[in-house]
C-alpha cells in the first residue's frame, strides 16, 4: 500500500513539471575560438595604440630635450678679451695702424733721401723720431705679448667649462651651441695670435726703417762732407818751421 503511494505521489511531480525547465546549453567550439581571437586581436591592437602613445611621448620629450638651450655664454669674455687686446694696439705711440695716416707719417719720417735745405738740426730730430717709432713699436709689442699672458688662464677656464658643457649636453641645441663656443675660442685664439704678430712684425719693420734711414743720413752726410769740389788730399805740416 505504501509503494502504491509514493509511485503515485512520483508521478504527480513529474506530470507538474513545467517541460522549458529541462533545457541543455550547447557549445559551438568554432565560435568560442572566433571569438577568443577576436578578443586576443583587439587586445593586441590596444596594446599597439599603447606603446604607439608611448613612442610619441618619448618623442616629444626628447625633442623638447633638443630644443632645450645652453644656459652658458663665453662670448662677452671672448670678446672682452679681444677688446682688451686691440686698445692696447690703438693706444699704441708712434706710427697709426690707419693704412691713410701710416703713408703719410712714414713718407714724412722715411725719406728716401735729404734734400740741400734739410739742416742737420732737422736730420738730427729725424734720427730721434726713429728711435722713438722703434720703441713705442716694441713696447706695444711686449705689452700684446704680456697681455695673451694673462688671458691664459681664462682661456684654460672658459674651455673648461665648455668641454663640460658640451659633454653634459641634454639636446642636440645645447651640443651645438656648446661646439659653436667652442669654436669661437679657437677663433679668439687665433685673431690674438694675428694681433701679436701684427705687432711684432711691426717693431721689426719700424726697426729695419730706421736703419735704412740710419744709412740715409750717413750718406747725406757723407755726400755734405765731401762737397762738390776737389777732394781732401792729406799732405805732410811740420809744426816746428824747420
Amino acid at each position: 500500500m505504501k509503494k502504491s503511494l509514493i509511485a503515485i505521489s512520483v508521478a504527480s511531480l513529474i506530470a507538474f513539471t513545467p517541460a522549458a525547465r529541462a533545457t541543455v546549453v550547447v557549445i559551438d567550439p568554432i565560435n568560442l575560438v572566433q571569438n577568443i581571437l577576436t578578443a586576443a586581436r583587439a587586445l593586441d591592437q590596444v596594446n599597439n595604440q599603447i606603446h604607439q602613445l608611448q613612442n610619441e611621448a618619448q618623442m616629444l620629450t626628447n625633442q623638447a630635450k633638443n630644443l632645450t638651450s645652453l644656459n652658458f655664454s663665453a662670448l662677452n669674455q671672448l670678446l672682452s678679451a679681444l677688446s682688451a687686446t686691440n686698445q692696447l694696439i690703438q693706444q699704441g705711440q708712434g706710427l697709426a695702424f690707419n693704412v691713410a695716416q701710416l703713408q703719410s707719417q712714414f713718407a714724412q719720417l722715411y725719406p728716401a733721401s735729404y734734400t740741400a735745405s734739410t739742416t742737420g738740426s732737422q736730420m738730427a730730430l729725424d734720427a730721434q723720431q726713429h728711435w722713438m717709432s722703434s720703441l713705442d713699436a716694441l713696447r706695444t709689442a711686449t705689452q700684446v705679448q704680456a697681455q695673451a699672458v694673462q688671458h691664459f688662464t681664462s682661456d684654460e677656464q672658459t674651455l673648461a667649462d665648455l668641454v663640460n658643457h658640451s659633454q653634459s649636453a641634454v639636446g642636440a641645441l645645447q651640443a651645438t651651441q656648446s661646439t659653436n663656443q667652442l669654436l669661437a675660442l679657437q677663433a679668439r685664439l687665433a685673431i690674438q695670435a694675428q694681433q701679436l704678430q701684427i705687432t711684432q712684425s711691426r717693431a721689426a719693420a719700424l726697426e729695419q726703417a730706421r736703419q735704412v734711414a740710419v744709412q740715409v743720413r750717413s750718406n747725406e752726410v757723407r755726400h755734405r762732407f765731401l762737397g762738390n769740389g776737389t777732394p781732401y788730399t792729406p799732405y805732410p805740416v811740420n809744426f816746428y818751421g824747420n
